[in-house]
């Protein structure tokens, strides 16, 4: 018997999840939303993901109201894709999935380190900065490269940009 598609019957909160984000690329797309992009073109660059999988993520968190589609140029016409306050929530488990990803499965030490902007404190899996002892919002946290980005050779426009220090949510150029 095969898998099935959905998690119809079940009454519960994580399945009910897992129907927005659960989908292989989607939290990827987060992600890289979490980063600062926000076209079409850059989120298919950086990702390598195929162009009808990208349009599928990206209407169904536009449904799901954790992207809005908002239109920066109308001729031609082109939209970017903008986390709402909903998809800022999704930042606490892509931080703690990254970090938990750099612990047991980077062997060159992590890609990304993520700081608090106001006093520099490295951030723990939760958000909390022991620098300062406090839950540093998403819009306060910069982020770094970290050893195991000296590896990465893609020349992206999104992989070029994060090789510097880049504030959470700021526009990749």
């Amino acid at each position: 018997m095969g898998l099935g598609k959905n998690y119809d019957g079940q009454s519960c909160a994580l399945a009910s999840a897992l129907e927005v984000i659960g989908e292989r690329w989607t939290l990827l797309v987060v992600r890289d939303a979490l980063y600062g992009v926000r076209r079409f073109g850059d989120f298919q660059a950086h990702l390598d993901i195929p162009k009808a999988v990208l349009s599928q993520r990206l209407a169904t968190l536009v449904e799901a109201g954790v992207l809005e589609r908002r239109r920066y140029q109308e001729t031609p016409p082109r939209d970017e894709y903008v986390l709402t306050p909903v998809g800022h929530e999704l930042w606490l488990p892509v931080l703690a999935l990254a970090q938990w990803g750099e612990r047991h499965l980077a062997t060159k030490g992590p890609h990304r380190l993520f700081h608090h902007v106001a006093c520099g404190g490295r951030l723990e899996p939760t958000s909390y900065c022991p620098t300062c002892g406090g839950i540093v919002k998403l819009e306060e946290v910069e982020m770094r490269p970290g050893p195991g980005l000296a590896a990465d050779t893609r020349q992206d426009q999104v992989s070029l940009a994060l090789r510097t220090p880049h504030r959470m949510l700021d526009p990749i150029p």
